[in-house]
């Protein structure tokens, strides 16, 4: 098979698209076509720095097809079903071994880009929201990164769960405009305002009850800032990429906390909680009550110019490769 594969850890440019051997199906798991691969933000930071875990390695988290090989022990799944799959890694690439209990059917009505976008977006999402975030109806959150996956798909749970207000960041007036169709009352554009100050006046000085922060560093202090009194925040990710540690200490004066949130270890701890709320938000997308937005989609040779396009951070929701 083709995939997008890196000897070396770093900047896009380590990627080489070679042939490689097929994967192997193993009696719990499947083999899956790739049809499209929702690209990660832990995609980025894995190419980065993270573990080889095979030489060459193929990064990537998450990925939707068909599945075109069954092992004798899965009776959940069959040849021919169309799925979305997570895993540690494999994504980039033409072919994806998994276990079954890490793919997930969808309705022949789902095209596999809209399902490559789903369970690390929205599942992380919902957590950061509510099982973690114990969002209630009437109260209001601040989504920090809203033109991002989990950042669009938090705005419309927060929404559709009726929050009283929602609030997000952005990097431009221009997808900030983009967010109001999918729920968001007020912008801020954090690359000219002061995000908690802003916060605070839209909040009459109050502040919000949750913020969802998958960025990190300087803008995790900047969410604590924006904290009601008792808020919580849910902090999911290092998007921003800073060496230096966050100053998390002023949270204490509001008798605030913080979760990290971290789906991947929820899914293979807890997953009698965690696959129906995935397959609930698979449900609901394809009902049409929630949407997955995709911003371009690049051929799989090009997983290199697609990494580079997304620490840009010019996208507006998923970036795909396509085999």
């Amino acid at each position: 098979m083709k995939a997008a594969v890196y000897y070396a850890t770093g900047g896009p440019d380590v990627f080489r698209y070679e042939d490689v051997p097929d994967p192997m199906v193993h009696r719990n798991g499947v083999l899956i076509q790739v049809g499209a691969v929702g690209i990660q933000g832990g995609d980025l930071l894995n190419r980065q720095g993270g573990a080889l875990m095979t030489n060459p390695h193929i990064v990537g988290y998450q990925a939707a097809g068909v599945v075109i090989a069954v092992g004798d022990d899965v009776t959940t799944l069959h040849v021919g079903q169309k799925v979305v799959a997570t895993s540690a890694f494999g994504s980039h690439a033409e072919l994806m071994s998994v276990p079954a209990s890490s793919a997930f059917a969808i309705p022949d009505s789902m095209s596999v880009r809209d399902a490559a976008g789903i369970p690390i977006e929205f599942g992380t999402a919902d957590d950061c929201l509510f099982e973690f975030g114990g969002l209630k109806a009437g109260q209001t959150v601040l989504i920090q990164a809203g033109a991002g996956g989990v950042g669009l798909a938090a705005i419309q749970l927060a929404r559709r769960a009726g929050a009283a207000m929602v609030l997000a960041t952005a990097s431009s007036d221009d997808r900030l405009a983009r967010l109001s169709a999918f729920g968001m009352d007020h912008g801020i554009n954090y690359a000219h305002a002061n995000v908690a100050a802003e916060v605070m006046r839209l909040t009459n000085g109050r502040g919000v009850d949750l913020v969802v922060d998958p960025v990190g560093g300087t803008t995790l202090e900047g969410s604590i800032a924006s904290l009601a009194y008792r808020g919580r925040v849910s902090w999911v990710g290092r998007a921003g990429r800073e060496e230096r540690p966050p100053e998390i200490w002023p949270i204490m004066q509001k008798n605030g906390s913080i979760h990290g949130v971290f789906l991947g270890a929820e899914m293979a701890l807890n997953p009698q909680r965690t696959r129906p709320m995935i397959e609930g938000l698979i449900a609901r997308i394809a009902a049409g009550e929630l949407t997955v937005v995709t911003d371009k989609i690049f051929p799989l040779s090009e997983a290199a110019e697609a990494h580079r396009y997304i620490e840009s951070r010019a996208a507006f929701g998923r970036v795909l490769l396509e085999p």
